[in-house]
């Protein structure tokens, strides 16, 4: 039988020579385990020391030492080399043919509204007008008072405006006494940007007004509570409802075609008098009657009117010398006739089965 220093020096040339044959983590595992673990060959040898005579015991049990030491020494090279090559051989199947044609990049494009938006501004780019933005937080006086609709108006109720606390945005002077600010909202239309630009601009005025504007509303098919709107004003003198007229049939025909009809008549805002709404003939049936127009053959796209003379005052501008009018329209509106989308909801989903259609 071997004695306990022969069966150290096998046990550790064949662990050598086992480990030589190691080629992955699993295979590297399992040596360790059958050599250096805690039921391995080496443990057993070093329970073994323990039977020998005193004399011998140092001599073994520093044999044992060094050849554990020795093994666990080429287990580190072991693993190290057996890391590297793993690393390698997933880097090698991971690796990409550089030599092949690249993935295409799908540009992205304008959003159906701002499309829509475009196709408007330019329509009265076309026309001599010059486009103005103008705040989307606004002052009751431009957003109401100074638009003739007074404080008892129901477009004034917290049901259906956006109020904003001034102390939210930083704008409030905590030192002054509650009250003696005007209040503030989000802007329910972009008609206040009339008495700013006729504020800040002698005639003749000739703008545009782009912009979202927000109102309490309950979401359905046909309201958002944040849409697109866009305002137009021209002062001048002289200006009279035929200027008007001849202005929104251009953009009607540039937006729907030149043999759209279009069709005046009166309605009621109190910043314009007169006032009156624009419809085309229906772009569904050309007139006849459908279920787009409600058999009416007309579809409503906007609304406008000549400029209140109080409003011009309340703009600076006196209404025995100049005349104006103004007009409002909705891009969301434009793009659904336009498109036969039937529900706004779905402009602002981000869905992008539909988005991608424009």
């Amino acid at each position: 039988m071997p004695t306990l220093q022969e069966q150290i020096e096998e046990s550790r040339r064949e662990a050598l020579a086992a480990l030589e044959q190691v080629g992955n983590s699993e295979a590297l595992e399992e040596w360790n385990i059958k050599y250096l673990g805690k039921k391995g060959q080496l443990t057993g040898l070093f329970r073994g020391v323990g039977a020998l005579p005193p004399d011998e015991r140092a001599r073994a049990g520093q044999a044992v030492n060094t050849a554990k030491q020795e093994l666990e020494e080429a287990y580190t090279r072991a693993r190290e080399r057996v890391v590297e090559r793993e690393r390698g051989q997933q880097l090698q199947k991971e690796a990409v043919d550089v030599s092949l044609p690249g993935r295409p990049a799908h540009a992205g494009h304008l959003h159906v509204i701002t499309q829509t938006s475009r196709d408007i501004l330019r329509a009265f780019r076309d026309m001599g007008f010059q486009v103005y933005e103008g705040p989307e937080v606004e002052l009751d006086v431009y957003n109401f008072e100074l638009l003739n609709i007074p404080r008892e108006h129901p477009a004034r109720s917290m049901h259906d405006t956006l109020y904003v606390d001034e102390r939210l945005i930083g704008l409030r002077d905590e030192s002054r006494p509650p009250g003696d600010t005007p209040p503030m909202m989000l802007r329910t239309h972009t008609s206040p940007n009339q008495i700013r630009l006729m504020r800040k601009f002698p005639p003749p005025i000739r703008v545009v007004v782009p912009g979202r504007t927000y109102r309490a509303e309950a979401i359905d098919a046909t309201h958002e509570a944040y849409f697109s709107q866009i305002e137009g004003l021209a002062v001048d003198k002289k200006v009279t409802l035929a200027d008007l007229k001849g202005t929104l049939a251009t953009l009607a025909r540039a937006l729907f075609g030149p043999e759209r009809l279009v069709r005046f008549r009166c309605d009621y805002f109190p910043y314009v008098e007169p006032g009156v709404d624009l419809a085309i003939d229906c772009i569904v049936c050309s007139g006849t009657g459908c279920r787009a127009c409600k058999y009416t053959g007309w579809l409503e796209i906007m609304g406008a009117g000549m400029v209140h003379p109080q409003v011009l005052i309340n703009g600076g501008i006196d209404p025995d010398e100049y005349s104006g009018f103004a007009f409002g329209l909705g891009p969301e509106r434009i793009a659904m006739l336009r498109h036969a989308i039937d529900d706004i909801r779905l402009f602002y989903s981000n869905d992008l089965r539909f988005l991608q259609q424009f």
